[in-house]
């Protein structure tokens, strides 16, 4: 049997304890009641090693829109329901961690079966929120270009099953914003929701209205207590800061900075953490340099230094638009900066080339918040185990010694009423980028007509708190 740090390595029992241990890390989106199984799916690929991908029958529903009038003058048509296929995908995910004296020096006396497997439990739960992420990510940018029906179910879908409220008069959550979300999403089957995951800043903004109602619970004293777990609407309220932000540059910021005296060669300038040295005219100027204009004057600087700066393309200097007027250089914070970083200073030994650096104007920036509404069982994520998913490994030479613990993990990937479309570059495991990529995502559909997306538990909600 394989040794770890001479101690006794089985990994089937490794494997067992390490999901006895509790993850102290909130990944609830992982945890929770959203994350479901499809058994067609699991057994379709849980026993074949390697297997990718698999599709599943979905089959269409007779409608009462078909019954007849019987007048006992006229024959029965008959109709036929259609057959729709469901695509799911498998994830593969590996990682390794390699320790010299892993039980001994790093568990600092701690057994060393309850200190790795608490880690790798956690970790787990990590790697399964970041996939659960990455599918939503993807059904919600589905491609809607065109006129095919794939493209005329994802628009309807993304229409009504996404509620942005970012623009709005009151951008955000608020008494109806849940209900509003649910009915736009599904109508008169809004019962199909159960929970809603957002951020710690949505669910405060909901506790500051009184919105969100904690569970309670009965302590050994007869005291009632709050639970962690709140209540909006009916729905379960899970909260985890992973959910996705987005930061707008609503105001940009602005510096300005005026050029007083002209320089001379060897001066310096620092724009944001960048030295940039004047070089005489006619000289070689490198990528840190400036060129001083023929018969310089402090306009003409200003210009070089725009000049410079506006062709950076990488790091903070490219967070800003560079615009000169006069002897003054203007810096304008982009839209697709909101975290822009300004810093210009004149070398304290410039005697010749000098300037002032005014006051700048802080920009104003939003942060939207996404939060998701699911239903039971709605994403798919369902762990069917590697082939080998421990393994242990002694190296007796390198660092005197050292031992490496090996996980691996398959998952299978799905979205309850949308189809994972394999595209060919997907030959062995589909990755999180993968996952996240919306031409990889359709609504079910039988190359006709797609199901009706009321079907569909998953809504989002895009709000500015």
């Amino acid at each position: 049997m394989a040794k770890f740090d001479s101690k006794t390595f089985n990994p089937q029992a490794f494997g067992a304890y390490v999901k006895r241990v509790p993850n102290t890390k909130r990944n609830e989106l992982a945890k929770s009641g959203a994350v479901g199984t499809n058994e067609q799916a699991r057994t379709a690929l849980s026993n074949q090693t390697g297997s990718l991908y698999a599709t599943v029958p979905y089959f269409g529903r007779i409608s009462g829109s078909t019954s007849q009038n019987n007048d006992g003058a006229h024959d029965i048509a008959s109709t036929n329901t259609t057959t729709f296929e469901q695509g799911f995908v498998t994830a593969s995910r590996m990682d390794a961690w390699t320790e010299r004296s892993f039980s001994k020096n790093i568990t600092a006396g701690v057994d060393f079966m309850d200190n790795v497997a608490s880690q790798v439990s956690e970790y787990k739960f990590e790697v399964k929120q970041a996939i659960l992420l990455a599918i939503l990510k993807g059904v919600f940018s589905m491609n809607t270009s065109g006129a095919g029906v794939t493209s005329v179910a994802a628009r309807k879908f993304l229409r009504n099953h996404v509620l942005d409220i970012r623009n709005a008069s009151v951008p955000t959550v608020g008494a109806s914003t849940l209900n509003t979300a649910l009915q736009k999403a599904v109508g008169d089957n809004k019962a199909i929701f159960k929970l809603a995951i957002m951020h710690s800043a949505v669910a405060t903004n909901l506790e500051n209205l009184k919105l969100l109602d904690y569970l309670k619970y009965t302590d050994a004293d007869g005291i009632q207590r709050d639970l962690t777990v709140g209540q909006w609407n009916g729905r379960l309220v899970l909260i985890d800061d992973e959910m996705p932000t987005e930061q707008t540059v609503v105001t940009p910021g602005t510096n300005t900075v005026k050029v007083t005296a002209t320089a001379t060669a060897g001066d310096k300038i620092t724009v944001c953490g960048v030295e940039y040295t004047w070089v005489a005219n006619g000289g070689t100027v490198g990528d840190f340099d400036i060129e001083i204009p023929a018969s310089s004057t402090a306009g003409k600087e200003a210009t070089a230094i725009k000049n410079k700066l506006d062709a950076v393309t990488t790091g903070d200097i490219a967070d800003w638009t560079w615009t000169v007027s006069s002897d003054t250089v203007t810096a304008t914070q982009k839209a697709t900066a909101p975290e822009a970083w300004f810093d210009f200073e004149f070398a304290a030994d410039n005697t010749s080339s000098a300037g002032t650096v005014a006051a700048g104007t802080a920009s104003v920036v939003n942060t939207a918040y996404t939060t998701y509404v699911l239903g039971e069982g709605s994403v798919i994520l369902d762990d069917i185990g590697d082939a080998v998913p421990y393994e242990m490994s002694r190296d007796p030479k390198t660092n005197g010694g050292q031992d490496t613990l090996y996980v691996r993990d398959r998952f299978i990937c799905g979205v309850d009423g949308i189809s994972f479309e394999k595209p060919a570059s997907i030959t062995a495991s589909a990755s999180n980028t993968d996952l996240a990529n919306g031409d990889n995502w359709n609504i079910i559909n039988d190359g006709a007509t797609a199901i009706d997306d009321k079907a569909i538990a998953i809504a989002k909600i895009v709000s500015l708190g």
